[in-house]
């Protein structure tokens, strides 16, 4: 794809690079503000259980459906067109969403709300993979990217928690001001792109179509075996449609001239390792955050606001992501900072097991403090590692790769927790004891993700380097010229 030119003003790049910055902030807050919003969001519209579900579940199916087609769309269509297109669109439809009367309105507003991320993200993404060498300054760049995308979340709860308590359609109605602030400061401050040539050999019409039904059958199974309502029928049909697809897909890309997603791409070991911890890491991260807060508001009674106070201590990544992190990599290579946030993970929740009827909050903080400093040991240098080594021309494809993973991931953490707990209190009394017995289950859950993408991560590094953990034998990514430039 033709490239942005060079832009090298210090101030300027930086605050460039803070948009961009805000992109991954806005989607880490706004599904943030609405998980807290939902009970008074469907107390107020008197939406059925299944409805409310799908308020939040929308958003994950349009975003996992489509952000493999949204960053490829980046490669090929305009990394800063996409951004600032699919930034205008998320900023409409979550207007239209603070002016739904009904809990359709609601749904539409939120899927339509998931593909525009689906579309903007990767495209923010590639635009600074895109804009530095393999390196350093990229590294750090990315570090403070996912950091300030975990701190969004983080503070989302806070923030939704305060908002709902002003009306329920203040969570959308914010993001709107968000987004347009970072909308016009866009316009100004990315540099404009050549037009993008029409490609020689066409678009991959059939591999867009393909794989966006595929993943949006999958993510639809995995969140309907989460609410378990309407039988196992739909899901399970979906969970074989899906990987059918898939398998057509495959075949429709080996024999196009110009394929969506090129196969070759997935002998790239390291990213597809990333990628697949990336998975395992965000389920059991969200899968356990998922649990904790039921307990503290259905078990011990917390309100919402003063469960997401709580949980904020897991936002202390917004702060190490890019300080204390971007050290550890220098130092010891990402492969081992990875292992470390995994064993880290495995510490958090395996000390969050035996939790009681009546732990105090001191109890509870070493397992949500470590969970944090876990989550910026391992998200950012996953992202380092999966668009490593990757052209510069398929840096949207990577970023895109690498997000289907984490809302997959997202959506089959919080499945699965949900599934292990309903089968555990299937049956029982429904007293207080035999709830918290179901959670401490549930709970065995994510420890064994994090466990699993411990084994991942130590397979890779047999291939880190000496000091920058990258292979030894990789070729770096090209570079298109442009600089946005970085603090330090």
């Amino acid at each position: 794809m033709p490239t942005a030119p060079a832009v090298r003003e210090s101030g300027r790049t930086r605050a460039l690079l803070l948009v961009l910055c805000g992109t991954i902030f806005l989607e880490g807050s706004d599904v943030a503000m609405l998980a807290v919003a939902v009970p008074s969001i469907r107390a107020d519209l008197g939406l059925t259980t299944g409805t409310a579900a799908w308020v939040m579940s929308g958003y994950v199916l349009g975003y996992a459906g489509f952000t493999l087609l949204g960053g490829r769309a980046a490669d090929l269509l305009g990394r800063r067109r996409m951004f600032l297109t699919w930034l205008g669109v998320f900023m409409v439809f979550s207007m239209l969403g603070g002016f739904a009367v009904d809990g359709w309105m609601l749904v539409v507003a939120r899927f339509v709300t998931g593909v525009a991320a689906a579309f903007m993200t990767p495209a923010a993404m590639s635009i600074i993979t895109t804009s530095y060498p393999e390196g350093p300054r990229r590294d750090k760049a990315l570090l403070v990217f996912a950091g300030v995308g975990a701190g969004g979340f983080s503070l989302g709860l806070v923030i939704g928690g305060l908002l709902t308590g002003l009306g329920w359609r203040w969570v959308f109605f914010a993001p709107v001001f968000l987004a347009g602030a970072i909308l016009l400061a866009a316009l100004e401050l990315l540099p404009p792109e050549t037009r993008p040539e029409p490609a020689r050999r066409g678009f991959d019409l059939a591999g867009a179509a393909t794989a966006a039904a595929a993943m949006l059958l999958l993510a639809y199974g995995i969140i309907r075996l989460e609410h378990r309502g309407g039988g196992l029928g739909p899901p399970l049909g979906a969970l074989v449609a899906g990987p059918a697809l898939v398998v057509v897909f495959i075949l429709i890309e080996r024999r196009s001239q110009a394929p969506l997603v090129r196969p070759e791409i997935f002998r790239k070991a390291a990213m597809v390792r990333a990628d697949l911890a990336a998975l395992l890491f965000l389920g059991a991260f969200f899968g356990f955050q998922f649990i904790v807060t039921l307990y503290l508001q259905e078990l011990r009674g917390w309100s919402s606001p003063q469960a997401a106070i709580a949980l904020i201590v897991m936002g202390c990544d917004a702060v190490l992501a890019p300080t204390l992190t971007p050290r550890l990599v220098s130092r010891y290579g990402n492969g081992r900072v990875v292992l470390g946030g995994f064993l880290l993970a495995i510490v958090a929740y395996g000390l969050f097991l035996p939790v009681g009827m009546d732990w105090s909050y001191a109890a509870m903080f070493p397992s949500l403090t470590i969970a944090g400093i876990a989550f910026a040991l391992a998200y950012g240098p996953l992202t380092i590692a999966a668009t490593d080594s990757v052209a510069a021309e398929e840096q949207g494809l990577a970023g895109g790769l690498l997000y289907t993973c984490t809302q997959f991931g997202s959506a089959v953490g919080i499945s699965a927790v949900t599934a292990v707990y309903g089968i555990a209190s299937a049956g029982a009394d429904g007293s207080p004891g035999a709830v918290l017995d179901a959670y401490r289950t549930a709970l065995v859950v994510p420890v064994v993700m994090v466990l699993l993408g411990a084994a991942v991560s130590a397979l890779g590094l047999r291939d880190a380097g000496p000091a920058d953990g990258r292979r030894k034998d990789a070729a770096p990514a090209a570079h298109d010229g442009t600089d946005v430039g970085f603090p330090g």
